[in-house]
C-alpha cells in the first residue's frame, strides 16, 4: 500500500495530504507503548530455545469501530512472515504471544486495521438482543462477505459465498442473523479480511536467542598453571585433564580458562604484582603475548595445540565446556607491538602508554587504541582470534574489561561471530557503571558479571534483584552471580570466614539461573587478603604459581556438588523469571523461592547474613505463589541435608545456626490431600 507523503508546507510536519483522487486515506490505526521494545527497537530483546515471547501494545483507532490486530514473525534470513493473531486484553492493550526455536535471530512487528466485518458483528448481535428488524443490517453483512469471497479461493470461496447468499435472501432474518455469529463465519472472516487500509508499527523489531546455557548454567574458574599434582611444579592441559573428574563431581558444566597464552617477559610482574621479578615468576595471565606468539598461540609450558584440542575433548566427555578468557591487551613483548604500532596510544616521549587504574599501574600491559587511525585492521585481528579458538572447539568466551573498548567493536564483533555460530556465548566482565554494563548486554553480551559480591544486607539483595528481573533489564541482561573471583575478596570473607562462603554459595546458586565461582579459593574458603580490607588475595594466583590441597577438612566441595544437582534437578532455578520474595520478621533473614510459569515446581530458600549468631524468625508466605493450597499442609524438603519438615500456613517458623548452615534451601511438596489452587 503506498501511504501519502508528507508535504514540506502547507501545515504541520508529518501530516500527510493527499496525492490525487484516487489516493488511499492514511491508516486510521495507531501502535503505541509496545513491550518487550528495547530502546525504540534499536536493541533486541533476549531469549533461550522454546522460550515465549509474549507481545503487548496499545492499539487504537478514531471512532468506535472494532480492531483486527496481528503479530507477525519470522526468522531473519526468512522472507516469510508468520502472522500470530493478537486479543484485546483491557483498555485498548493488545497482546500476542510466540515461541522461538533455535538460536539465531527473529524479527517480529505488528500490523492492524479497522475490521468493517467484525463491527457489522459486534452491531448485529446488539440489534438482535434488542429485537430489532435486522433486514438491512444483513444485506449490509452479505456484502461484506461476499468481499471477503472474492478474495479467498477454493473451499473458502465457496463457503462464503453461501453465507453471502444465505444473508442477502434471509426469509427469517433473526434466525439467519443468529446464525451468522457463528464462529466459524467470524474464522473465515478474519482468514481473508480487507488488510488493503491496513496500518503497520513502521519498525521490525528483534529478538536474540541463545541456547539454554545462556540461560542456565554453572562457572568453575581455575587457573591450568596451578594444576600440577607436584608442588612448584608448573601445571598443564594434561594436568587439568586430570582435575576435570573434580570439576565434574561438583556438578559444573562450564571450566573457565584465564588467559592460556604466552606472557610477556618486560616488566613482567612478581608475586603480589610486585615490580621485581625474580627468575622462574611466572608473571600474569593476563599480560599476553611475547616472542612465542599472542592472543592464538599457548603458553608452552602448559602445552601444545594438540594438547588443548585434547582437553576441550575430555571435557565434553565429563559434561564440560571449555570456556577462555579473551583480554584485548597486550604485554610490552607481544608481536602486535612490533607489527601494528599504531594499535596502540603514545605518551609525550613517545613510549607506549601502559595500562592503569590509579593507584595501581600495569607497565606489563599496553592497551588497545581502539581510536585508532587503523582500527579497522585492528577490529579485524580481534574477530581472527574469535575465529581461531572458535575453530579449536571453543564456544564459550569471559570477555576481560570490555567497558574499556569500543562499543562498536562489540556490537559488530559478536554478531560477526554468532552469524557463524549462533551457539557461541559471551561473558561481559565489566565492573562499571550500571548504564555502561547495561549498554553492553544490550549490543550482544550474553551473560554479565554483576554487583552481587557487594550487596551485604537483604534489604540491598532484595532491591537489587527486584531491578534484575522486574523491570525492562531483564529482557536483555542475564545476570551471573560471583561471590569471588581472582580480583575479588570482598571484607565479608575476610572477616566472616567459612559461614560467609557457604551462605554467599546458596544465594549465588539459587537467586541466579546462572552462577560460578573461583575455585580451588572458594570451596576451601581463601580469605587471606594482601592487605586487610583490600579486596586483593594474598599470594594471589594471578602473579603466582599456587599448589591446592584438594583434600583438606572443611572443603565446601559436598555443598557445592548438593547445590549444582538440585539445580539440575529443579526446573524452577534455571530461570530467572519466577523469583519472588517473601517476608520476614528479622532484618538479618532473607526468604525467596523460584517456582514455574505452572507452578509444578518451587523451591524456597532461606538465608542468614550474620556469620556468628544463630538467627531466628518467622516467614510470611504467598502460598498461591507457591502452588500451595491455603489450609492444606505441605511439606518442605531441605536439598542440603535431606531433613523433611511439614509446615502449614503462610506464617512460619525458621532458625539458622551459621556454625552447622546459614541457610535452607527447601524442595515445597504441597500434600496429596490438598492438591494445586
Amino acid at each position: 500500500m503506498k501511504i501519502p507523503a508528507p508535504r514540506p508546507s502547507g501545515g504541520p510536519p508529518g501530516i500527510a495530504r493527499p496525492e490525487g483522487r484516487r489516493a488511499p486515506p492514511p491508516p486510521r490505526v495507531a501502535f503505541e507503548k509496545v513491550s518487550p521494545e528495547i530502546d525504540g527497537g534499536r536493541f533486541p530483546v533476549k531469549r533461550t530455545t522454546g522460550d515465549r515471547v509474549v507481545v503487548e501494545a496499545d492499539v487504537f483507532a478514531d471512532g468506535h469501530d472494532e480492531l483486527a490486530c496481528l503479530l507477525k514473525l519470522r526468522r531473519e534470513e526468512e522472507g516469510t512472515w508468520t502472522e500470530v493473531p493478537m486479543v484485546l486484553v483491557v483498555n485498548d492493550r493488545w497482546r500476542g504471544e510466540f515461541r522461538v526455536g533455535a538460536p539465531g535471530r527473529y524479527r517480529y512487528t505488528l500490523e492492524g486495521w479497522v475490521d468493517p466485518f467484525r463491527t457489522w458483528r459486534r452491531n448485529l448481535k446488539k440489534w438482535l438482543d434488542a429485537g430489532q428488524d435486522v433486514t438491512v443490517e444483513l444485506k449490509a453483512g452479505a456484502r461484506l462477505v461476499a468481499e471477503a469471497a472474492r478474495r479467498a479461493s477454493g473451499a473458502n470461496a465457496r463457503a462464503l459465498a453461501r453465507w453471502a447468499n444465505a444473508l442477502r435472501r434471509a426469509a427469517k432474518p433473526a434466525t439467519v442473523g443468529r446464525r451468522a455469529l457463528d464462529d466459524a463465519l467470524a474464522v473465515l472472516m478474519d482468514r481473508h479480511a480487507d488488510r488493503r487500509l491496513a496500518a503497520h508499527l513502521g519498525r521490525e523489531l528483534e529478538v536474540v536467542v541463545d541456547r539454554e546455557r545462556a540461560r542456565f548454567s554453572a562457572w568453575y574458574e581455575l587457573f591450568p598453571r596451578s594444576c600440577s599434582p607436584v608442588p612448584g611444579r608448573h601445571g598443564t592441559f594434561r594436568d587439568v585433564i586430570a582435575r576435570l573428574p573434580y570439576v565434574a563431581g561438583m556438578g559444573f558444566d562450564i571450566l573457565y580458562l584465564p588467559p592460556i597464552h604466552p606472557i610477556g617477559r618486560a616488566h613482567r610482574k612478581g608475586p603480589n604484582n610486585t615490580v621485581v621479578c625474580r627468575p622462574g615468576d611466572p608473571g600474569s595471565p593476563w599480560a599476553i603475548g611475547s616472542a612465542e606468539g599472542g592472543h592464538t598461540a599457548f603458553h608452552p609450558e602448559l602445552g601444545t595445540r594438540r594438547d588443548f584440542r585434547r582437553l576441550v575433548d575430555a571435557a565434553r566427555k565429563h559434561g564440560l565446556e571449555i570456556a577462555l578468557d579473551i583480554a584485548f591487551q597486550c604485554a610490552p613483548d607481544h608481536p602486535w607491538v612490533r607489527r601494528h604500532p599504531a594499535w596502540f596510544r603514545k605518551r609525550p616521549d613517545g613510549t607506549i602508554q601502559y595500562a592503569e587504574n590509579p593507584p595501581k599501574k600495569y607497565q606489563d600491559i599496553y592497551p588497545l587504541d581502539f581510536d585508532s587511525p587503523d582500527w579497522a585492521g585492528l577490529w579485524k585481528a580481534g574477530l581472527e582470534v574469535f575465529r581461531f579458538w572458535l575453530g579449536e572447539g571453543v564456544r564459550i568466551f569471559r570477555v576481560d574489561n570490555p567497558h574499556t573498548k569500543s562499543f562498536a567493536f562489540w556490537e559488530w564483533l559478536i554478531r560477526e561471530v554468532r552469524r557463524e555460530h549462533p551457539d557461541a556465548i559471551f561473558l561481559s566482565e565489566a565492573f562499571t557503571r550500571p548504564k555502561v554494563r547495561y549498554r553492553l548486554a544490550k549490543l550482544g553480551f550474553t551473560q554479565s558479571y554483576t554487583y552481587f559480591a557487594w550487596r551485604h544486607t537483604a534489604r540491598e539483595m532484595r532491591a537489587y534483584l527486584a531491578e534484575l528481573t522486574r523491570t525492562e533489564v531483564a529482557e536483555f541482561f542475564r545476570p551471573g552471580f560471583w561471590p569471588n573471583t581472582p580480583d575479588i575478596l570482598t571484607e565479608a570473607f575476610q572477616t566472616g570466614g567459612r559461614p560467609v562462603f557457604m551462605a554467599r554459595l546458596v544465594m549465588a546458586a539459587t537467586l541466579a539461573a546462572s552462577y560460578g565461582i573461583y575455585g580451588p579459593a572458594y570451596e576451601l574458603c581463601e580469605s587471606r587478603p594482601l592487605v586487610p580490607g583490600k579486596e586483593e588475595y594474598l599470594d594471589s594466583e594471578k602473579y603466582q604459581v599456587r599448589h591446592w590441597d584438594l583434600d583438606v577438612p572443611g572443603s565446601l566441595r559436598d555443598l557445592v556438588a548438593r547445590l549444582n544437582r538440585a539445580r539440575r534437578e529443579h526446573p524452577a532455578l534455571q530461570r530467572n523469571d519466577g523469583l519472588v520474595f517473601f517476608d520476614t520478621d528479622n532484618e538479618q533473614l532473607l526468604c525467596y523461592a523460584k517456582v514455574t510459569e505452572d507452578r509444578t515446581d518451587a523451591v524456597l530458600v532461606v538465608v542468614s547474613f550474620d556469620p556468628r549468631s544463630t538467627q531466628a524468625g518467622w516467614v510470611t508466605l504467598d502460598l498461591e505463589a507457591l502452588g500451595v493450597r491455603p489450609g492444606a499442609p505441605f511439606e518442605m524438603h531441605d536439598l542440603l541435608t535431606g531433613r523433611r519438615y511439614m509446615w502449614r500456613g503462610p506464617r512460619n517458623f525458621v532458625e539458622l545456626d551459621p556454625r552447622v548452615l546459614p541457610a535452607h534451601v527447601f524442595h515445597v511438596v504441597p500434600s496429596p490431600a490438598g492438591g494445586k489452587p
